[in-house]
């Protein structure tokens, strides 16, 4: 290789006979080092936290997490050479980022090209985090609506099921989550999710709220020109002008 350089390498993948092939390709590759393989999301970030990889293998359809999800929690992205098995519309944004992939199943050819040009952009941090950032919204473009949204908090990770939202606040650059008793703090504007949440299931009713239709249970007069929302669990949710006029229209009064 090009490098002299020791390569840090994580392999994450649900698959124990595709971790072994990338395993066996990397056998006459003596500057890249393995320093854990994975079987999902949640152990892959644990790696990654405790070897810092220059290089991570990442499956896309995993249980729990994918690698999608995974990449949007990691503090620090390293250079990133994606696998995938048949997803169409993943791989339609692959083709439109400069962030590489690898189809299931490789050869040994394919493979080595995907590495070769995954070393070249080691040291090249802000070009690198470029390309997933376009890759980010080429997937986000293409996604069918959200079934779950994955947040993370110091090392705590969770999975939320999009059924279990009852409404989103936004807050300046984030949002908040709320799920019966807890609250979840996710780095998304509330955009995002009105694009991409299900608008059979959320309607936005405020700038600054987005709520569950089956958690609705009156719409009261606040004031003279204004409403507020009573949801199931007793929260009032200020009413916009605009967003009266999606509750008309949807819910049909």
């Amino acid at each position: 290789m090009n490098t002299e350089k020791q390569v840090k390498a994580i392999i994450i993948d649900d698959e124990e006979l595709a971790r072994k092939v990338i395993i066996k390709y990397l056998d006459d590759h003596d500057n890249i080092k393995i320093m854990e393989e994975c079987e999902n999301g949640f152990s892959g970030l644990k790696a990654i936290n405790n070897h810092i990889p220059d290089i991570i293998f990442l499956d896309i359809q995993m249980p729990k997490i994918n690698g999608f999800e995974l990449l949007e929690i990691l503090d620090e992205k390293p250079v990133i050479i994606f696998s995938t098995a048949h997803d169409d519309y993943a791989i339609k944004a692959f083709e439109h980022s400069a962030v590489d992939y690898l189809l299931k199943p490789y050869s040994k050819k394919r493979f080595d090209e995907a590495l070769k040009k995954a070393l070249e952009r080691i040291g090249q941090k802000n070009q690198g985090d470029d390309h997933l950032m376009g890759l980010k919204r080429e997937i986000e473009q293409a996604e069918q609506p959200l079934q779950r949204i994955v947040v993370k908090s110091g090392n705590q990770v969770d999975v939320i099921p999009v059924n279990e939202i009852e409404y989103i606040q936004s807050a300046d650059d984030y949002v908040e989550i709320f799920t019966g008793a807890k609250r979840f703090l996710k780095q998304k504007p509330l955009k995002y999710f009105e694009l991409n949440l299900d608008p059979e299931l959320f309607i936005r009713v405020h700038r600054s709220y987005i709520v569950a239709v089956d958690q609705i249970t009156k719409l009261e007069p606040y004031s003279k020109d204004s409403f507020v929302l009573i949801l199931k669990n007793g929260t009032e949710i200020t009413v916009s002008k605009s967003g009266l006029q999606n509750l008309r229209s949807r819910l049909q009064f």
